[in-house]
């Protein structure tokens, strides 16, 4: 071997000893082993930098930003609301978020299907109460499993159709990969639905978004507003949607006087106030599944004229606030501060006035809209202090089929090859910025930056092993390894040696080296090279043993709070799994 290829090989396994170690954050090894690498001379100094911009580390922080503007829009939750039950089984909800995202990932780049359906799992997990790293790991794995089944569903597909177009002069048709791929796709399904997921390690401090302590119910006020779906329907017809969205409603409000238990079969009018108990992101789900009004609509129509959208800010209310004492209405909240009371949370106690005209007592949490970037300042003015940040959002729910229809335009042009997926997902979020749905000074917020810092030196590592003929040698030991052995032991030898590589290289890369690899076994034993080629398919895509095989792994890395030595415990008896069907799979579909 050349100095290269052993320095390559040296770094490799120490980096992967750091991660597994999991006593340093994985971006701080990988980018400490590319400047090791640099430094050595292994890696050219022009090429040092050349993860940041690759087209991998630009579709996993747009997906990102693409994922956030569809929570955002509402998008998620139309989803949510219509194909998932937070109080669903966790294996059935594996199998069911799992079945639609390997549909999905086989017609669809499986990155954008995973960026469509991770935000749903997210929420439904923080409904369910549970950490969302139980479920997220399983469903990258099912888009990844879904994209096996037809030559579009993963570019290792498309790239060893291409190869066995310039070597035996056809290539493989659409559904070719479906006999072998969709076996492996539903076992593998199955698996995680069923048992893998019980071998993610729980942790109780997990991930952005895992299960934290339950935010503060507060007693709000929602609006019936003109033209409503919900004029004339009785009042107890709402508890079935009060269900879903996790709200209690109390009563409601109509020309000044509250009406609580005799409310329950009062028809419902325009200009009726609900009266609900709810947390922040339950409150927003409900009022946007059913259209409501803010309790201040004219305000609130203003407020979304005037400014960059709005924003939900939390704030306690010391003994010396501007407020203590006084209500919202009384200290002109609205015309001084352009800022609506949304809600109060007062130690579990009914409140019996209008939101805007209820004294505020100290030790009050008040959960206030305001414009966007306006929460500090009208924190300051009111005298009170700000709870820890939350990420509440207000919900652009009159933009859901705008964002849906934009996403899906842009999948289907990247599908069919019009237009780059990066550049498709980057004109989404563009489109979403100037639409409004995402706000421009939130976008760099939803980034996982320590996954963008672990691709972005990671693949300079890669693509220099791959250039010192380091995947070459790995190639030529394997040709000779395999000689003499029987054909189901040599496609198992094949599919161990590529799934080895799709771990550590990007699958792409994977299928260029090892489908020429298999070209060359079958002939030297003088067999037909589809089964091989399969073989190499299957395996190529069958990445799960680390957080940088594939893309969708790298992108629930963050959001699940996994460590790097998670994804081995399951992906182990996946693969393992996955072989065993597939060598069957392969000799019955694509005999010798």
């Amino acid at each position: 071997m050349t100095f290269d290829q052993i320095a390559l090989f040296t770094l490799f396994a120490a980096v992967f000893a750091m991660l597994l170690w999991g006593r340093f954050r994985y971006d701080l090894i990988a980018f400490a082993a590319l400047m090791i690498g640099v430094v050595v001379g292994v890696v050219p100094t022009s090429e040092a930098f050349s993860g940041f911009g690759h087209p991998a580390t630009l579709v996993v922080a747009l997906v990102l930003i693409v994922s956030a503007g569809l929570v955002r829009s509402g998008a998620v939750l139309l989803i949510t609301r219509t194909l998932v039950d937070s109080a669903r089984a966790l294996g059935l909800h594996i199998a069911l978020m799992g079945g639609i995202g390997a549909v999905l990932s086989a017609f669809m780049n499986n990155v954008a299907a995973l960026a469509l359906l991770m935000p749903v799992d997210i929420q439904t997990a923080r409904k369910a109460g549970r950490s969302p790293g139980l479920s997220l790991m399983p469903l990258s794995f099912a888009t990844i499993l879904g994209g096996m089944a037809t030559l579009i569903g993963t570019p290792p597909n498309i790239i060893i159709a291409a190869i066995r177009e310039e070597t035996l002069g056809a290539p493989f048709a659409m559904f070719d990969f479906a006999p072998v791929g969709g076996i492996a796709a539903l076992v593998g399904l199955t698996f995680v639905a069923f048992v893998g997921w019980r071998l993610i390690p729980q942790r109780e401090n997990g991930a952005p978004g895992s299960a934290e302590a339950r935010l503060a119910d507060y007693i709000a006020e929602l609006t019936i507003p003109e033209g409503s779906k919900l004029i004339d329907q009785r009042l107890g017809e709402l508890d079935a949607e009060a269900e879903k969205a996790d709200v209690a409603i109390l009563g409601l409000i109509r020309n000044g006087q509250r009406h609580y238990g005799r409310a329950y079969s009062a028809q419902l009018r325009a200009g009726d106030a609900l009266v609900i108990e709810a947390a922040p992101d339950a409150l927003d789900e409900f009022r946007a599944a059913l259209k409501l009004d803010f309790a201040d609509a004219a305000r609130q129509e203003k407020l979304t004229a005037a400014g960059e959208g709005l924003e939900l800010i939390e704030v306690v209310v010391p003994e010396d606030s501007r407020i203590a004492g006084r209500s919202a209405q009384s200290l002109g909240l609205a015309w001084r501060q352009s800022a609506v009371l949304l809600g109060i949370s007062r130690r579990g106690q009914n409140l019996h006035r209008h939101l805007r005209q209820t004294e505020i007592a100290a030790g009050d949490i008040l959960l206030i809209l305001c414009p966007r970037e306006r929460g500090a300042s009208v924190t300051d003015w009111l005298g009170c202090l700000p709870l820890a940040e939350r990420g509440l959002a207000v919900t652009a729910n009159d933009k859901t089929w705008a964002a849906i229809g934009l996403f899906a335009t842009a999948v289907f042009a990247a599908s069919v090859g019009w237009i780059y997926l990066p550049i498709a997902l980057g004109l989404v979020a563009i489109s979403y910025v100037l639409l409004k749905i995402l706000p421009v000074a939130e976008i760099y917020d939803h980034v996982e930056w320590p996954v963008v810092v672990l691709l972005g030196s990671m693949i300079p590592l890669g693509a220099a092993l791959d250039a010192s003929g380091g995947t070459a040698l790995i190639a030529q030991a394997l040709i000779s390894f395999t000689q003499g052995l029987p054909a189901w032991a040599i496609l198992t030898v094949l599919m161990v040696v590529t799934m080895t590589l799709s771990d550590v290289l990007n699958n792409t890369a994977t299928a260029i080296v090892a489908a020429p690899v298999g070209i060359q076994m079958a002939q030297s034993l003088g067999v037909s090279p589809d089964p091989f080629l399969m073989a190499v398919a299957v395996a190529a895509s069958a990445a799960f043993l680390t957080p940088i095989g594939h893309k969708n792994n790298t992108l629930v890395l963050g959001p699940g709070g996994y460590q790097f030595g998670d994804y081995w415990r399951i992906g182990l008896p996946l693969e393992v799994l996955i072989i065993a069907v597939s060598i069957p799979a392969i000799l019955t579909f694509w005999p010798l």
